[in-house]
């Protein structure tokens, strides 16, 4: 009776872990209209964003079967007046093929992409250059690889 208990017990936990490791959360913002959300980005937690409760965007649906986020994406834009936009949003795509994921809206013709960086941590589109992301991780495989 007990061992049933425990049992039932760890299965919960496990499913709950599991279910929230797919949550992502990004910020959800773009600088047209948000200034704060520009080069010199104002963390706000009103701009975060639950990936979970995001569909991805109806020109990736075509492209991919994935309904969950993956990490968060950083874009910055050149539009038709030609200024750099900044968009932060929830990445939906494979991470270790970012061309696909990255890809414009075919709806808007006259956007320039300038740039795409992805991320897989909370928050992680937050900063205004994500190379110290990728430096910890690199870092993090060699001492990993010292130590083993």
């Amino acid at each position: 009776m007990v061992s049933a208990l425990k049992c039932s017990l760890a299965m919960a936990i496990m499913i709950s872990l599991a279910c929230s490791a797919y949550a992502i959360k990004c910020y959800q913002c773009e600088s047209l209209t948000m200034p704060k959300c520009g080069l010199k980005f104002e963390a706000d937690d009103m701009l975060l964003m639950d990936c979970s409760r995001m569909a991805p965007p109806r020109f990736l649906q075509n492209f991919f079967p994935v309904r969950n986020a993956t990490g968060c994406m950083k874009k910055v834009l050149e539009s038709v007046a030609g200024h750099p936009q900044i968009v932060r949003t929830c990445y939906f795509g494979d991470i270790s093929n970012q061309q696909s994921g990255c890809q414009t809206d075919p709806s808007l013709p006259f956007v320039k992409q300038l740039e795409c960086n992805v991320c897989t941590k909370d928050e992680c589109n937050g900063s205004s250059s994500l190379a110290p992301v990728a430096t910890a991780i690199v870092l993090f495989f060699g001492v990993a690889r010292l130590l083993a």
